[in-house]
């Protein structure tokens, strides 16, 4: 990115190549947590994995595609509401989104120490109940995740890396012992034409707003556009190859625990997991789950440290631009990286690892984390898709990568991408199946979504003003 001064900031060098973009989308877009969420609606979920693709997934790649080669200045989906909305619109799309990652961070180091107990065994399953050990394993987390990518993503990106293997591996293999067991005791949970009709009951429905969710992340990386070699060429083609992965790999996983565990004895929490044990003890092969555990911690740690770094820049950008307190734009005298939005993030993430937890089950804070989350961070999706809409009015600079088929096309892309997101913000409102107050999680979920958003309002308005004083 470039400073105040238009020279490069030290740290921000263009370390990500194609190879890395790829393994980021992976890391970004897959979520071994959301194939357990996906099975336990049952097999109508395959179908659904395809509903999606066809309905939120192509939509935001295209859309990405060409707000990202409008604008491949680092800064995003901030830069492109701002673009198409002025600043009130793209500092709000700015904070929503950065907002709903700070609620996402901790949902993804509950589920890391949930399957990080079945490394041991049994030895601690009693801790799967226990508030204190989630809260520390998710702070441990946050500081390790801020610590490396403060060095740089030089360093950081590796963490990147091998989370994105980690989620080949234990997907590869939850997926081959599925193949296995369908072979040698046929499936746990009967797949037939019945049951790939998609139900659309109450029970059900918090997994299609899940289900969009899970796909959503291919515009983080635009966050780091000055750090990307060659944006325009190589940011398509990642999409294209990381797309078909993500896409085979949530089909196959989901498919593999419905092999393994009849659909209602799925749990979002531990599903994985429960099915790789189950799957391991039917064919006699005990030690698998112990790995598998090793590597969803490994991939859980991978996706932490992609998010820290992509929502990092949105202060960072917000700040020298004035919305925010400057010392939100300041980078690290050694390292060159936005450390103190980094460490804002890490401080407020801990805030609702420890929120989430007061007075409810870890089961029960995970589930409003996820809602939560789905809701937030669809908000700058809906201001993203709108983006696209209207940016069709003014001309492309020659080299932009425009959707397949122009205005017309872009328009019904956006159309779609925006009923899918406003649908699932929707869906994510609703208590799962068997919450013990259900009316609370809907106060809960739907007070801290507007929350963020009055904050969000209240922060501009505040901020200008004072900005307006000091200038006058």
């Amino acid at each position: 990115m470039a400073n105040k001064n238009n020279t490069a900031a030290p740290g921000l060098l263009r370390t990500l190549r194609f190879r890395d973009l790829v393994l980021f989308y992976v890391v970004a877009l897959v979520g071994m947590r959301w194939v357990a969420i996906a099975a336990a609606a049952g097999p109508s979920a395959l179908v659904g994995w395809a509903i999606g693709i066809v309905a939120f997934f192509i939509p935001m790649a295209f859309t990405v595609l060409e707000l990202s080669s409008r604008y491949p200045e680092e800064g995003g989906i901030y830069v492109w509401t701002k673009q198409a909305f002025g600043e009130f619109g793209g500092f709000l799309t700015g904070w929503t989104y950065w907002g709903s990652n700070l609620t996402y961070l901790p949902g993804m180091l509950y589920f890391a120490a949930s399957s990080g107990l079945f490394i041991f065994g049994a030895r601690f399953a009693g801790l799967q109940n226990s508030g204190l050990y989630f809260i520390t394993v998710s702070l441990i987390g946050l500081a390790l995740a801020a610590s490396l990518n403060i060095i740089g993503l030089k360093f950081g990106k590796w963490l990147n890396n091998i989370g994105g293997i980690s989620t080949w591996l234990s997907f590869g293999v939850l997926i081959v012992l599925g193949l296995l067991a369908m072979w040698r005791f046929g499936s746990a949970t009967p797949i037939t034409v019945h049951s790939l009709i998609p139900d659309l009951n109450l029970k059900n429905v918090m997994f299609w707003s899940v289900l969009a969710f899970a796909l959503a992340g291919l515009e983080s990386s635009s966050f780091m556009g000055d750090e990307i070699q060659e944006p325009r060429r190589n940011i398509p083609r990642a999409i294209l190859v990381s797309g078909l992965i993500v896409a085979a790999i949530y089909i196959l996983g989901t498919m593999a625990v419905l092999v393994a565990l009849p659909s209602n004895q799925i749990s979002g929490l531990s599903g994985f997991m429960d099915a790789v044990v189950a799957i391991g003890a039917r064919l006699g092969l005990n030690g698998v789950g112990p790995v598998i555990a090793a590597l969803i911690v490994i991939n859980m740690m991978g996706g932490v440290s992609l998010w820290l770094a992509a929502i990092a820049r949105l202060p960072f950008v917000a700040g020298i631009d004035n919305y925010l307190p400057r010392v939100f734009g300041k980078l690290h005298p050694r390292y060159g990286t936005p450390y103190v939005a980094l460490w804002l993030q890490v401080l407020v993430a801990a805030v609702c690892a420890i929120l989430g937890q007061a007075g409810a089950s870890p089961k029960a804070a995970y589930n409003i984390l996820v809602s939560l989350g789905i809701i937030a961070y669809f908000l700058p999706y809906l201001a993203m898709f709108a983006a696209l809409i209207k940016l069709q009015s003014e001309p492309a600079a020659l080299g932009v990568m425009r959707v397949p088929g122009g205005k017309p096309v872009a328009v019904f892309m956006g159309i779609m991408g925006f009923a899918t997101s406003l649908i699932s913000c929707v869906l994510a409102a609703f208590p799962p199946s068997g919450t013990a107050e259900p009316v609370w999680y809907v106060i809960k979920v739907v007070g801290l979504s507007l929350l963020l958003v009055i904050s969000g309002v209240i922060t501009y308005v505040l901020r200008r003003k004072y900005v307006i004083e000091s200038a006058g």
